[in-house]
C-alpha cells in the first residue's frame, strides 16, 4: 500500500510525517542507523525492525561499500565484513522488502553515489519505492551534482536527503534547503561518523543557520551516542540520528541487546513542555 500511495502524493512524505507525529507525541524524532548485510542480512533485517520496535521513527540503512569516507572505523569495520560475506546492492531490495512489510517506520537508505551510478539513477529509484523505501541520503554529492538523482527523486516522490556541515556557505546552505525534503542532515561536526564524548557547539549554529534559510526540519547527526546527547540535541534540533552505539550494540550482543541501547537511547527523546 505505501508504494501505491507514494506514486499518488506530491508534497506528502513519510519522514516529514514520522518528524511530525514525533513532535506531536512530545519527542523529538530519533533516527537509528545500521548497515544492511551486517553481521548477515537477515539478522540486519531483524535488527532494523528492532530498532523500530524500541523507538526509532525512522530508519537509516546503510549499503556497504569499498570506500566509505564518512564512516567511522566501527561502520568501517562492519560494512566491510558485510561485503566479505558476499553483500550484493540486490541484497539491499530484500532487506528493505521485509523490513517495511513488518514495519511502517519509513527507511530511508544512505548511499554513497557511486552504488546508485553502477545500478543506475532511475533503476535504483524505481527498484527503491517498489520494496518500500521512503528515499535516500546522499553523504558524497551535493544538489548542484544531483540533477539526475533530483529527477528520479520529484519523478518516484523518493524523498532526498542532502548533508550540511559547520563549514557550508551561505549559499550552499541555501541550495541545500531549497533542494532537501524529509530533513536536512546537519553534521555535528567536520570528520567521520563515532562517538564523541562532547558534541560542537557548531551544530546549534549550524542548525540556527539552516532556520534563516528556511528549513523546516533539521536532524543532527554523527557522535551521538548517549539519551542525554540526544536530549541535548532535541532542545534546538527535530530530530538526532545515532548510527556508531547502535553498530557496536548489535556487535557486542546481537538483536537483543540492540533492542536495549535503542530503549534506553530513545529515553532521550522527550522534550520538555513550553
Amino acid at each position: 500500500m505505501r508504494c501505491a500511495e507514494r506514486a499518488e502524493r506530491v508534497e506528502v512524505s513519510v519522514v516529514e510525517d514520522a518528524i511530525a507525529k514525533a513532535h506531536a507525541e512530545g519527542r523529538g524524532a530519533f533516527v537509528g542507523y545500521l548497515p544492511v548485510g551486517y553481521p548477515d542480512l537477515q539478522t540486519s533485517i531483524d535488527a532494523a525492525v528492532a530498532l523500530a520496535e524500541n523507538g526509532v521513527d525512522i530508519i537509516e540503512l546503510g549499503p556497504p561499500y569499498s570506500d566509505p569516507v564518512m564512516d567511522g572505523p566501527l561502520i568501517q569495520e562492519a560494512t566491510q565484513a558485510a561485503l566479505a560475506a558476499g553483500f550484493r546492492t540486490r541484497d539491499l531490495f530484500t532487506a528493505l522488502r521485509e523490513i517495511t512489510a513488518r514495519t511502517d517506520v519509513p527507511v530511508l537508505v544512505m548511499t554513497y553515489w557511486n552504488l546508485v551510478v553502477q545500478y543506475g539513477v532511475d533503476r535504483y529509484a524505481d527498484d527503491l519505492v517498489a520494496a518500500g523505501a521512503a528515499g535516500v541520503i546522499t553523504p558524497d554529492i551535493t544538489p548542484e551534482a544531483a540533477p539526475e538523482w533530483i529527477a528520479a527523486s520529484e519523478r518516484t516522490g523518493l524523498d532526498r536527503v542532502f548533508l550540511a556541515a559547520p563549514s557550508s556557505t551561505d549559499e550552499r546552505l541555501d541550495l541545500v534547503v531549497r533542494n532537501t525534503t524529509g530533513f536536512v542532515y546537519t553534521v555535528s561536526t567536520m570528520g567521520i561518523t563515532g562517538e564523541r564524548a562532547q558534541l560542537d557547539a557548531a551544530a546549534r549554529t549550524l542548525v540556527e543557520r539552516l532556520r534563516a534559510h528556511g528549513a523546516g526540519r533539521a536532524c543532527v547527526g554523527i557522535g551521538i551516542s548517549t539519551a542525554q546527547q540526544i536530549s541535548d540535541v532535541l532542545t534546538y534540533a527535530d530530530g538526532a540520528i545515532v548510527g556508531t552505539a547502535l553498530v557496536r550494540a548489535l556487535r557486542d550482543g546481537g538483536v537483543e541487546q540492540l533492542a536495549a541501547v535503542t530503549r534506553e537511547l530513545a529515553s532521550g527523546t522527550p522534550r520538555p513542555s513550553n
